[in-house]
């Protein structure tokens, strides 16, 4: 049993050789492949074939085949984590979860990605800000963002003023703050000194200072202390 443990990797790189078998990288491959528009939860493969991980799918804006690497829709999924859960990724791809920053550096070092951000406050109101440009470095240079080219879709530039930073937790401080923003600001990201965006920190229900700075903020759409209902940031290779 533990011969053929040991042997699985080699064996599934053998039939994915010897038949042709392409597995898909993300969300755009699954898109062109099969022709399948439904949006939802797929596998892909950033990192060969023994990377499986579940992702979801946006095969609906703009066209689809939007990768989806982070999601918040109702605080069911507690963001606040260390640099470990942040580099491999956490929660569930049906639900609210953070694809991962090593999945993430793969999958920018194979193809060149666009960004979209979709967002949504407690009114109803929808809003998004789109990127032409995507990629995040290895660990080795602290999975450092670079992002431009945006594009307003009502949202505002939220994500430039994080463009160069290194991503920061609460047990890895990589920001250009003087204090860890991350503990601050109680989430993780790519935190400047501290943030026009905190995607990834409490999830809260609209206008809430009860503690400043620390909701769900996209700051060029909705300002402080207000935590925005759903948001999603996902990617697409440049057409």
């Amino acid at each position: 049993m533990k011969l053929l443990s040991a042997l699985l990797p080699l064996l599934v790189s053998m039939v994915t050789s010897c038949h042709g078998l392409i597995l898909p990288l993300d969300c755009n491959d699954i898109h062109n492949s099969n022709g399948n528009k439904l949006s939802g939860v797929y596998t892909i493969y950033p990192i060969g074939a023994t990377s499986a991980v579940q992702v979801y799918c946006d095969m609906d804006s703009l066209g689809g085949g939007w990768t989806v690497f982070q999601r918040r829709m109702d605080g069911t999924v507690n963001f606040y984590r260390g640099w470990d859960q942040y580099k491999m990724g956490f929660g569930t791809a049906g639900g609210e979860y953070w694809l991962g920053l090593e999945n993430l550096f793969h999958l920018s070092l194979r193809k060149k990605y666009e960004l979209l951000v979709d967002m949504e406050d407690f009114e109803g109101n929808k809003a998004s800000a789109r990127y032409s440009s995507f990629s995040v470095s290895p660990e080795s240079f602290g999975y450092t963002l670079h992002v431009s080219g945006f594009t307003n879709g009502g949202a505002g530039d939220s994500l430039s003023y994080h463009n160069g930073q290194k991503f920061s937790t609460f047990d890895k401080d990589q920001d250009s703050w003087g204090t860890n923003c991350a503990r601050s600001r109680l989430g993780a990201f790519w935190y400047n000194a501290c943030y026009h965006a905190n995607p990834n920190a409490v999830y809260r229900w609209g206008v809430d200072a009860t503690i400043n700075y620390v909701g769900v903020e996209w700051y060029t759409w909705k300002g402080r202390n207000y935590s925005l209902k759903t948001i999603s940031m996902k990617i697409r290779p440049v057409q």
